[in-house]
């Protein structure tokens, strides 16, 4: 599975799920001369706005890191330097009760994938879920896309960074049965993790 394919589902399940969203792949940004690429940012309104600022790793990804820290590292730059470029900033606003960022890294749910995460379960679940840009509340998301198969609009993630670390009961009873990440799983050597 490659990025091109996740991002394609992504960009399939906002139209699909939400009204109006803002959807733009590869998108650049500039905050002090750190320059990168995220590869979908999507603004919602709900009626504030939220943006989800997303990460796709794929097969190729995870093969070309040199482990996890790579690719934390890369996460970690887009949520410090995202946001902070003028053309996407976030302003606070009175009585916002819900985030208004999501970052977000998603895995394929591949074999590969699977392994990696499994691997490094440590580092991928020490990821905090809440965040801050600076007076705007926000979130971060580790996890496995689902759905990839089906209706758009019920493309979802299986999270590692929240309440059910990778490989927990808990976990791997949010995972769809039938599903790629589910047949992932099976695969995986059951030292790292024991699915049914």
């Amino acid at each position: 599975m490659r990025e091109d394919e996740l991002a394609t589902r992504v960009v399939d399940h906002y139209a699909a799920a939400r009204d109006d969203p803002e959807v733009r792949l590869e998108e650049p940004y500039d905050a002090d001369g750190r320059r990168g690429v995220v590869d979908a940012y999507v603004r919602l309104r709900t009626p504030e706005r939220v943006d989800h600022v997303i990460e796709l790793k794929a097969d190729a990804a995870v093969r070309r890191a040199t482990g996890a820290n790579e690719v934390l590292r890369q996460y970690r730059r887009m949520e410090r330097y995202f946001h902070a470029d003028d053309r996407h900033a976030l302003r606070p606003k009175l009585g916002r009760t819900e985030p208004g960022a999501r970052y977000l890294l998603l895995f394929a749910p591949t074999p590969t994938c699977v392994h990696h995460v499994a691997t490094h379960r440590s580092l991928y679940g020490s990821v905090d879920v809440a965040a801050r840009v600076e007076d705007v509340p926000a979130v971060r998301t580790v996890a496995f896309l689902t759905g990839l198969d089906g209706d758009p609009a019920d493309l979802g993630m299986a999270s590692v960074n929240g309440d059910a670390p990778f490989g927990s009961e808990a976990f791997l009873d949010a995972v769809p049965p039938e599903s790629r990440l589910a047949e992932s799983l099976r695969g995986v050597d059951d030292d790292l993790v024991e699915f049914p």
